[in-house]
């Protein structure tokens, strides 16, 4: 029998042995698993054998991309991204593919042990193809992990750019952080959204929590002021310390046509004032109403 023909036939001959002995392995990988996580492996593995098996028998074993190798590749996809999700290490996920190389070239080796250069053949031939297996796993592993963070960070963003009620008419949104392009368009976004909702006048956009304010920075401030203002409220900056201050008049940014404050208290008491309204002490009011 001719190793590179036989391959397909030795894993179909000699797959009960091979499952039995992969399962093994895994078991004993060292990660603590449930009994229905157990179960979930031993699906996985099984019938993944199976769909290499038969892409084995059917295609060459040197092209892992052709249609005969979908439902391999499918197979290995899914259990990529669960691992991935799951908390399961690049390794510990490669690890299933390449934990099968000791019970293949276990088959291989009872299959083409009396032929030094078939045995040979087939080993190579069983390595190449499981290692294009594992860098698939991995590849896919990579991808999945990678969709995750993108997906966790623009859910950071979101949350770390609430827009607050202060008062009626009067929104506010601090900012911590830095502020970069793809936070200024959330930023602009969510205030936006909130001035149309609320019909709020006022917005005010607090930097307290910015640690840095340079060109780019001020420039992001701006834009999303004027946007602001494009939806009809009036935009107003606190938390300019003398710090952030000395910086914007070194950078030559132009905030003249822009109300600044120290503090968002104090940007609040002008939105109020300029509302027509203000809050006073109830002991004064109570005195006022007495007289």
């Amino acid at each position: 029998m001719a190793a590179k023909a036989g391959l397909g036939t030795v894993l179909a001959k000699r797959d009960g042995q091979i499952i039995e002995r992969w399962l093994e392995l895994q078991a004993a990988g060292g990660r603590s698993i449930s009994a229905t996580e157990r179960q979930e492996v031993t699906r996985q593995s099984r019938a993944f054998l199976e769909a290499l098996v038969a892409a084995a028998r059917k295609g060459s074993t040197d092209n892992t991309s052709g249609p005969e190798w979908a439902r391999a590749r499918e197979i290995l996809t899914d259990l990529s991204a669960s691992r991935a999700k799951s908390g399961y290490s690049a390794s510990e996920t490669a690890s299933f593919v390449f934990s099968l190389k000791q019970p293949v070239f276990a088959a291989v080796m009872e299959e083409f042990g009396k032929d030094p250069e078939e045995l040979s053949d087939a080993v190579w031939q069983a390595t190449e193809l499981l290692d294009a297996l594992g860098l698939l796993t991995t590849e896919m592993y990579q991808r999945t992990r990678e969709e995750v963070i993108s997906r966790q960070q623009q859910e950071l963003l979101e949350l770390s750019t609430p827009v607050v009620r202060l008062w009626e008419n009067v929104l506010a949104l601090p900012l911590i952080g830095t502020l970069d392009s793809a936070r200024t368009q959330i930023v602009m976004q969510n205030l936006l959204d909130a001035i149309v909702e609320t019909r709020s006048d006022f917005a005010i956009i607090d930097i307290t929590g910015v640690p840095v304010v340079d060109t780019l920075v001020a420039q992001h401030l701006l834009k999303t002021v004027a946007a602001a203002r494009l939806m009809g409220a009036d935009c107003l900056i606190s938390g300019i310390r003398p710090q952030i201050a000395q910086t914007i008049i070194h950078l030559g940014v132009d905030l003249a046509n822009v109300t600044t404050k120290a503090t968002l208290a104090d940007a609040f008491a002008v939105a109020l004032r300029r509302s027509g309204q203000a809050v006073v002490r109830l002991e004064k009011r109570q005195a006022g109403e007495a007289k």
